[in-house]
C-alpha cells in the first residue's frame, strides 16, 4: 500500500474519477495534495507552488481517462507529480529563474495515509499562542507562505529587516521546542 490505497482500490477509484465522480476525485486530491506540494519544494522560490498544484489538479481531472495504470502503486499521483514538475519548470524557464535541484528529489514522498495527530496539533497551536508578538509574526508568515516565498520577501511583507525576521524566526522555533518539551513532547523524535 502506497499513499493510502491498496492497488485494487486505487484502480476502482481511478475508474470512478474517469466516470466523472467528483467525490472520488476529491478523495484522491485530499491524499495527493501534500505529496504534490512536497515534490515542488525545489521550485518554491521561483514559482507559485499553490498555483502549480491547482493547475495540476485541474489537469488530473481532465486527463484522468488518458492516464493508464502501470501496475505500480500511486500511478495517478506519479503522473500528477510529473505534470506538476514539468509545469513548474516551464514557468521557471519563462521567467528565466534558476531552479536549485538537490538529491532530495529521489527521497520518498510523505505518506498522506498517515493522518495528523490531533493532540499534537492542539499542543503545537497552544504553544504558538504563547509566543511573543514578533516571533509569532515571523513564524506565522513562514507557515502561511507554505514555502512559496523567500525569507527576504516574508520579512518585507511583515515590515521587518531580514536579520530581524531571521532572529525572530529562530527565537520562535526555540520557544516552540521548549514549550513542547515542557508538555512531554520531544521534537527531535518527531523528525
Amino acid at each position: 500500500m502506497v499513499h493510502g490505497l491498496p492497488q485494487r482500490d486505487e484502480l476502482f477509484e481511478h475508474a470512478l474519477i474517469v466516470a466523472g465522480d467528483h467525490e472520488a476525485f476529491a478523495n484522491w486530491l485530499a491524499r495527493s495534495e501534500e505529496p504534490l506540494r512536497w515534490s515542488l519544494r525545489n521550485f518554491a522560490r521561483v514559482v507559485d507552488v499553490e498555483a502549480v498544484v491547482q493547475e495540476t489538479a485541474l489537469r488530473a481531472w481532465q486527463a484522468a481517462r488518458r492516464v493508464e495504470p502501470d501496475g505500480r502503486p500511486a500511478f495517478l499521483l506519479r503522473w500528477a507529480i510529473t505534470v506538476a514538475r514539468n509545469l513548474a519548470r516551464d514557468i521557471a524557464r519563462r521567467s528565466r529563474r534558476d531552479v536549485p535541484m538537490d538529491e532530495a528529489d529521489e527521497q520518498p514522498l510523505p505518506d498522506p495515509a498517515v493522518p495528523p495527530d490531533p493532540i499534537l496539533r492542539k499542543r503545537v497551536q497552544a504553544c504558538r499562542e504563547q509566543l511573543p508578538p514578533k516571533p509569532a509574526v515571523a513564524i506565522e508568515a513562514r507557515i502561511a507562505s507554505g514555502g512559496a516565498m523567500s525569507d527576504r520577501q516574508l520579512a518585507a511583507r511583515v515590515d521587518m529587516t531580514f536579520d530581524a525576521f531571521r532572529q525572530n524566526l529562530a527565537r520562535a522555533r526555540r520557544l516552540l521546542e521548549a514549550c513542547l518539551e515542557r508538555a512531554g513532547i520531544n521534537v527531535r523524535n518527531l523528525l
